[in-house]
Order: structure tokens, then C-alpha cells, then sequence
């Protein structure tokens, strides 16, 4: 919705554009290459991330850039959970932040912008799912920001030769399910 600067080292969040695709893109592929959030073992081209971007922000939902000096360092953006109707009030997170950016807070700038974003489209609940059990940065970082884990899905993936669950953590939304949706 809104672009907006923040207090922290000039970062600007912003929605993405076009131009973001190529840094968005290079980004996530290091994250595909030497990370575990991501289980994908190839890194999508630019042409496929535009595809995954813009059926993100066809469906809704927010998808945003973290700038500093005219360069996108990180994004963050808000996708379906499950593609069912009973989900529809419920969004799953995406964070990556470029690696040399990484330890400057940024995450939880675009978090905190991504909750905002979220809030005010009318979500109610938020799911962190969390690659490998030993990640313990991300799981950290995600109670540290209100969400608690729910669960462990045990070894159900497999990337650099080992085994890796998927930690499940949920945050509630505006009113989460104290009220019902409008």
C-alpha cells in the first residue's frame, strides 16, 4: 500500500517494481544455493520470479523491497497459505534479505511493514514456515516478532545431503480469532 522510510540506516520499504526483479532475484538465488529457507535446488530465472511475483500481487497481497542507496537489499512478501476459501484470512511470510545485509535489522523491518501491509487488508492470522529445525535464527527471530511454534513436520525435506524438518510458527492478525472476520 504505502511507501515509507524508516528510522534505521536510510533503509526505504517500498512496493516492488519491475526494475526490482534482477536483485530480487539474485537474492533468493543465494539463498536456493547456500541456504535452507528455500528447498529448491535451482534457482528460478528472472522470468519465473516475475511469474511468482505477479501472481503474488494478482492475488492481494503485498509484496515489498527494503532500499538503500537506490539498491534493493532485501523483500518480503505476504502469499496464500492454502489456496482453499476457509484460508482466505490467513497468509504465509517470505523474507529474504541479501547477504551482506544481513544482521542490520532489516528482517524486522520488512516484517513489521509486512504485519502493517497484512492488517490492513484484513488478515487474521500469519504462518512462518521455517526450513530445517536448526535453524534457530529464523525461529528466534519469528518469536522475537509474536509468533509462536505450532509445529514440526519431521523430516520432510532433503537438501545438502541431510535430512530437514519444516517448523511451523503462526502469528495472530488485527483481532486474530477473537472476533470473526467482516
Amino acid at each position: 500500500m504505502k511507501n515509507h522510510k524508516t528510522n534505521h540506516q536510510d533503509i526505504f520499504i517500498r512496493l516492488v517494481e519491475d526494475k526490482d526483479l534482477v536483485s530480487i532475484t539474485g537474492i533468493y538465488a543465494d539463498e536456493v544455493l547456500h541456504g535452507v529457507s528455500s528447498w529448491e535446488e535451482v534457482p528460478p530465472d528472472n522470468e519465473e520470479m516475475s511469474r511468482r511475483r505477479d501472481a503474488i500481487v494478482k492475488g492481494g497481497y503485498p509484496y515489498r523491497v527494503a532500499i538503500k542507496n537506490d539498491q534493493v537489499i532485501g523483500y518480503a512478501y505476504a502469499s496464500s497459505y492454502r489456496p482453499r476459501p476457509g484460508y482466505r484470512y490467513t497468509v504465509e511470510n517470505s523474507i529474504y534479505v541479501h547477504k551482506d545485509a544481513r544482521g542490520l535489522g532489516l528482517g524486522r523491518l520488512l516484517l513489521e511493514d509486512l504485519i502493517v501491509e497484512c492488517e490492513s487488508r484484513g488478515y487474521r492470522q500469519m504462518i512462518a514456515v521455517i526450513g530445517d529445525s536448526e535453524n534457530k535464527p529464523s525461529i528466534d527471530f519469528h518469536k522475537c516478532m509474536g509468533f509462536a511454534q505450532v509445529g514440526v513436520i519431521k523430516s520432510i525435506g532433503f537438501k545438502f545431503g541431510r535430512w530437514m524438518d519444516s517448523v511451523i510458527m503462526q502469528r495472530p492478525l488485527n483481532e486474530g480469532s477473537s472476533s470473526l472476520p467482516e
